[in-house]
């Protein structure tokens, strides 16, 4: 193992910057080239059938299957120009990865003909294996039948790599009895319920609202470390994290590394996997460094939900691609190396109307603040209700690691809207309640007009909030860097639909009582302010007083993933979910069958690395080293030289020993631990178990090994340290 840690030191520095050729066409003009967008649609579409599908798409109805027959022939001759040869429906399982199954444009037809075919049916359908897939039981190993269905809100695209073009065609996945079994179908069914609610409250303050887009951009943090290095440590190729390694001398505390100048290798990289994503038509805007060493950070405009979560499964894609051509390994889990910071995905949230208006930006007339209030309050209130349930959409073996270590939001949601907001919330909750006298100004006498036009910096900015407004969006700051963001997306859309239904009830039975539109609008805005303040908080959300103040308040602190995703399986979800058609009962339980699973089988991996890693390479290391020491000290006492320096000696003998007994004893017993775990029937008890008792001898273990570490000669060493990973490149 040492010889290869040092063979991949050699690598990493004869490596040198790749050439990217950026010598071509602009990149506003190459944006999209790879994708059947708007343009590409009406060139090689009928006029008719082009209009009839736009109409399909802005309605949310199915498309004829004239149509999808018009479609599948304008893809296929646009595709095949631009040299693919394949076709994939492309679907986001509950892996965490993306799915595909290329087929052939190539057929024969009924005389045994040579054809390129491509129907309108094999566009609409496709029939992956259901039960190869993650399922929680919805469906048996020798039921294998599922569906995957097009997705028309969403353009298909052409992935490019070394010896083939596939045309990708973005889908659903469901079971063959009709359950969910991706990310997307639920993202999409939440995405309706929240439009559908939001037009609805729209319509208090314009009538020509008919539409509410929900929109998203998705910051993406992640790791890169060279190749040879990345072989060289078996934990990261396994588990995506290092399980041992002793903090540098030198790590982020100089934060010297954030917004600095780009390394070269690393810049080449960026404009690569760039320019690819441009001709996908992902609009990456901004790339920096992040706070830790060899963190970095890329970040597109916003755009429709939808679409934005199918770019970033896209980018992660792309990332990871580029990356081993430019002999990097891009690290996405979100705490790769302990002591630095770790990786998030900042999921920037808003609504937008049809006419033109973010719904969560506050206007230049009273009016229009009105309305700003009414979805801004809403959604706090959404957060306040279900703030379990939205812990439990980001929860993940890996975000736990991340979650509260002082560089990403802790496991308590709470909400920030800047001391402005907070005095214009306070003033809403005080002077509700004033009398109202025939003309009256109502937005002046209760303080809205004084709500200014442009908010964006009025405030200042909290890293440490989980679900922060920022101006004219909200930022849930809590999702991990590797996961797939719809199921935070989901949850949120959901949770917010709901309230806006009961707010829109609430008002509705004040107005038929007899008050006007705008004071009942208020009384009920004010009644969601009292009732939701405890998810307020302005403050440093990693101190230890947060924590205690929060359970005063009744917030919840779950910050292990077993016990947080307990809130999917509660009668209260049911309710949501079922109510606005988003999961059943059956696919919200699998759906936590699944996570469980996830959660145990991440937790096995990692443990069962620690212990080969320990036992077939630390503790080797350290015996041979310590035989070395054993050696000298022998050689010292025959040469007569038996003096203090044997005694120093002596003592590190003696303290290898100690780790090296500690180390194999806490292996044993995470071994045992594992195989008791293994033993339990009920899923979510075996998922505690493996947190609570297989996961604790994990920093025990650590802790020893990276002892060892500084003891052991570093010729010896056979794991590539955190100072080569971090800053060698």
């Amino acid at each position: 193992m040492a010889i290869l840690r040092f063979k991949a030191l050699e690598l990493v520095d004869q490596r040198q910057p790749l050439a990217v050729d950026i010598t071509g066409e602009r990149r506003s003009d190459a944006f999209g080239k790879n994708v059947f967008n708007l343009d590409a649609m009406r060139a090689t579409m009928p006029g008719e059938y082009f209009k009839k599908l736009q109409a399909a798409i802005k309605q949310g109805s199915p498309v004829e299957r004239s149509v999808a027959d018009a479609v599948a022939s304008a893809m296929k001759t646009w595709a095949m120009a631009k040299g693919a040869t394949h076709y994939t429906h492309w679907f986001q399982p509950l892996t965490g990865a993306t799915a595909e199954k290329h087929d052939s444009f190539f057929d024969l037809n009924s005389d045994g003909r040579p054809i390129e075919n491509f129907k309108g049916s094999a566009l609409v359908q496709q029939e992956p294996d259901a039960s190869s897939f993650p399922n929680g039981g919805i469906r048996n190993t020798f039921e294998a039948r599922g569906y995957t269905a097009w997705d028309p809100t969403s353009p298909a695209f052409i992935i490019e790599t070394a010896s083939a073009k596939t045309l990708c065609i973005p889908t659903i996945f469901v079971a063959y009895t009709g359950e969910a079994l991706d990310y997307k179908a639920p993202l999409l069914k939440s995405l309706a319920a929240l439009e559908k609610a939001a037009v609805d409250v729209c319509q208090y303050f314009d009538k020509d609202v008919q539409r509410v887009h929900t929109t998203l951009g998705i910051e993406q943090e992640y790791f890169l470390v060279d190749k040879a290095l990345y072989a060289a440590r078996p934990d990261l190729v396994m588990t995506g994290r290092t399980l041992f390694g002793h903090a540098p001398a030198k790590g982020q505390q100089l934060e010297d590394h954030y917004f600095g100048s780009i390394p070269a290798r690393v810049h080449a990289y960026m404009l690569d996997f760039e320019e690819e994503s441009n001709k996908l038509g992902i609009p990456l805007r901004t790339r920096h460094n992040e706070v830790a060493p060899h963190q970095f950070e890329c970040a597109p405009t916003f755009e429709d939900a939808n679409l934005a979560v199918d770019h970033n499964q896209l980018l992660m894609d792309i990332m990871e691609r580029v990356a081993d051509k430019h002999n990097f390994k891009v690290l996405l889990h979100e705490k790769p190396f302990a002591g630095v910071n770790g990786s998030g995905k900042h999921n920037n949230w808003a609504m937008s109307t049809d006419t033109g208006v973010n719904l969560l930006a506050p206007g230049r007339r009273p009016k229009e603040n009105l309305q700003f209030l009414a979805f801004f309050i809403t959604t706090i209130k959404a957060v306040h209700r279900y703030g379990e349930l939205l812990r439990a959409s980001i929860a993940s073996a890996s975000n736990d690691h991340r979650l509260g270590a002082n560089e990403a939001p802790p496991a308590i949601m709470s909400v920030f809207v800047g001391s402005m907001l907070d005095s214009v919330l306070d003033e809403l909750e005080r002077t509700a309640k004033v009398p109202l006298d025939k003309g009256d100004n109502i937005y002046l006498k209760l303080g809205i007009d004084k709500i200014p036009a442009i908010l964006l910096d009025n405030t200042d900015r909290n890293r440490t909030s989980p679900f922060a407004f920022t101006g004219n969006k909200f930022e849930l700051r809590a999702v991990g860097s590797s996961a797939n963001c719809s199921s935070a997306m989901t949850t949120l859309n959901a949770i917010v639909a709901e309230q806006l239904i009961d707010f829109k009830t609430s008002v509705d039975k004040l107005i038929d009582q007899g008050k006007k539109k705008e004071v009942a609008i208020v009384e009920v805005l004010r009644e969601y302010v009292i009732s939701s303040k405890n998810i307020r908080f302005e403050g440093n959300g990693y101190s230890d007083e947060w924590k205690d103040e929060a359970a005063k308040r009744g917030l919840a602190n779950v910050p292990t993933t077993p016990q947080a995703l307990d809130a999917f399986v509660q009668d209260e979800a049911a309710v949501l979910f079922e109510r606005h058609h988003i999961f059943s009962h059956i696919e919200l339980h699998a759906r936590h069958e699944i996570l469980l699973e996830d959660y145990i089988k991440k937790i096995q991996i990692e443990s069962r690395v620690m212990g080969d890693l320990a036992v077939n390479h630390i503790i080797p290391t350290a015996v041979a080293y310590q035989t070395k020491l054993i050696t000298n000290i022998r050689g010292l006492r025959e040469l007569g030289l038996d003096d203090e320096n044997s005694e120093v000696t002596l003592n590190t003998i003696k303290a290898i020993s100690r780790h090296i007994f500690t180390i194999k004893t806490q292996v044993d017993e995470m071994t045992n631990a594992r195989k008791v775990a293994n033993k339990i029937d009920d899923t979510r008890e075996r998922a505690v178990a493996y947190c609570d008792t297989v996961k604790s001898h994990f920093d025990t273990i650590r802790r020893s090994v990276d002892k060892l570490e500084l003891m052991v000669a570093d010729e010896d060493w056979p794991l590539v340290k955190y100072r080569e990973l971090l800053f060698r490149h």
